[in-house]
């Protein structure tokens, strides 16, 4: 089964040109889930910004996540929150505010015994791999370890990957941010990832 596409924003997109940028993206292939990265943006930035976000995103049937803020995203009306910060006590805080209805992810995995530490808590996925920026070497592999052990499902982030690595891990999802927001066209960088995604399924 082909991975499915989980979209980051990119760090501090200009919002006056942002919006009309991800709708034209949106309107392409099917995107699971629109993370709002938060970046340096300060809370009334960030929570405009996400807001507009949310309605883009929901309307294009994406579900949208805050990063790390469980009360914002609930406030906004967002789908979930992703957990970067704060550990167990941030997980568990988040999932009694917003479960059982909103989804709760979870990232910032170093290492197999904080993934199995995160993953028992009732979240929703385990994201390995950063947000942007370099690769992490070892993402990939504790991404497809999780895929192939665990039923809580794993996505893997690679700021840098090409759409020919998108199926070489096994993940459920795959996370794209900057390999989508660096190129000239982030519409067409996105079908390549698509197509790539269902070419070899």
């Amino acid at each position: 089964m082909a991975p499915q596409l989980y979209l980051i924003t990119p760090e501090n997109p200009q919002p006056d040109l942002f919006p009309r940028q991800l709708m034209s993206i949106l309107s392409g292939p099917e995107i699971a889930a629109l993370l709002v990265r938060r970046g340096t943006l300060d809370d009334t930035a960030y929570a405009a910004l996400a807001e507009r976000a949310i309605q883009i995103g929901q309307a294009a049937g994406a579900a949208v996540l805050i990063e790390d803020d469980a009360e914002l995203a609930r406030r906004l009306g967002a789908d979930g929150v992703h957990v970067t910060s704060g550990g167990v006590k941030a997980i568990r805080e988040a999932i009694a505010l917003l479960k059982p209805d909103g989804i709760v992810g979870v990232g910032n995995v170093r290492s197999r015994h904080d993934a199995m530490s995160f993953g028992e808590l009732d979240v929703d996925y385990v994201m390995f791999g950063p947000l942007a920026g370099p690769t992490d070497p070892g993402a990939a592999d504790l991404a497809g370890w999780w895929a192939d052990t665990f039923e809580v499902p794993a996505i893997h982030s690679d700021p840098q990957i090409a759409p020919a690595a998108i199926n070489q891990t096994g993940a459920e999802f795959i996370a794209l941010s900057d390999c989508i927001w660096a190129q000239n066209d982030p519409a067409a960088a996105l079908r390549a990832f698509d197509e790539a995604a269902r070419a070899d399924k």
